[in-house]
């Protein structure tokens, strides 16, 4: 599958000396879900902005379908539509006039059945003559998706687009978002909720401080890094790990009642091995078990795991990164 998205050792550090970006490569393939994780000032924002023009890169490139985003701009921001997590249109405009408005900040004459088409797909158009401040907050989330649209974009990014809404709408947002996908738009989704990830996405990239992490497809992810563990409720509390289950990746658990056993789910024949051997020297040592029960890890923990190492203090000896050429823009 091509690339409609390259970006290549994309930097940007701040006036303030802040650091947001560094050395950034990413594809992203065409008519995917792609979904970026990271904390709180990872840099998910700043990476979406330099993509859209509202911020300069200090230093790589960015093209968009084979267009630069600097040297050939008008013609990768066309390909673009952004849907930002704030409304700030006028309350008092209509929906049939804001989005009509957004579709010719891109030069685009006035087409009434593409105009209808975007407010059809989003159950918008019994509301078109409608002033934005008479709608739900559900409608407005949609009227940004519709503006975002108008002017029939390839890729779509989406920041945050259901935070701070409640479940049903965001699963009808979910739902949104994978008939678009349908129809050939590429969705890019920056999220804090690790459950609209697992649900939607095809694939996952974790940033963190400036840097991608990891960038995998979903399924490979969970594959590789979903670890499993088996829990084993005992007969009879143990105080601490016999000497014969030494070796083992086993913890105590609720007090000593329970053996938490952890391996991978990459491991296959050799994970069932695993336990089989587990259950051997459990009887060996002389330990009942009265129940047991599998668990695997979800995204989030995964997450959760890459955020930590990517956080750990780097060794004394490892050479400090060279700073990026500062900007001329300051920090938002």
């Amino acid at each position: 599958m091509t690339a409609l998205l390259t970006v290549r050792s994309l930097t940007k550090t701040y006036a303030s000396g802040q650091r947001a970006l560094q050395g950034i490569d990413l594809e992203i393939r065409r008519g995917e879900i792609f979904a970026l994780l990271g904390p709180n000032g990872a840099g998910k924002t700043t990476l979406i902005s330099i993509v859209c023009g509202l911020v300069r890169a200090s230093s790589g490139t960015v093209t968009v379908d084979g267009h630069d985003i600097v040297r050939d701009w008008r013609a990768a921001r066309s390909l673009i539509g952004l849907v930002p997590q704030e409304l700030t249109t006028d309350a008092f405009e209509t929906v049939r006039a804001t989005v009509a408005f957004s579709r010719g900040l891109f030069g685009l004459a006035g087409d009434a059945a593409a105009l209808e088409r975007v407010l059809r797909s989003l159950s918008l158009w019994e509301r078109r003559d409608s002033k934005i401040i008479t709608l739900s907050g559900g409608m407005k989330r949609r009227l940004l998706i519709a503006k975002a649209l108008a002017h029939e974009p390839r890729l779509l990014f989406l920041d945050e687009p259901t935070a701070g809404v409640d479940v049903t709408l965001r699963r009808e947002l979910w739902a949104l978002v994978r008939a678009l996908r349908d129809t050939g738009v590429t969705v890019i989704l920056t999220t804090h909720y690790i459950e609209e990830a697992e649900q939607m996405a095809d694939r996952v990239g974790v940033i963190d401080g400036g840097r991608l992490v990891l960038v995998e497809d979903k399924a490979v992810l969970m594959r590789k890094l979903g670890g499993k563990q088996l829990t084993l409720a005992l007969q009879a509390p143990l105080a601490a790990l016999p000497p014969a289950l030494a070796g083992l990746p086993l913890a105590l658990a609720e007090g000593g009642h329970a053996l938490v056993y952890t391996y991978e789910g990459a491991a296959g024949g050799g994970a069932r091995g695993g336990i089989a051997e587990l259950l051997l020297r459990l009887g060996e040592a002389g330990v009942g078990f009265k129940d047991l029960q599998t668990s695997q890890r979800s995204l989030e923990d995964i997450f959760v795991g890459l955020v930590g190492q990517a956080a750990a203090p780097a060794p004394a000896s490892a050479s400090a990164p060279t700073p990026a050429p500062a900007a001329s823009s300051s920090a938002a």
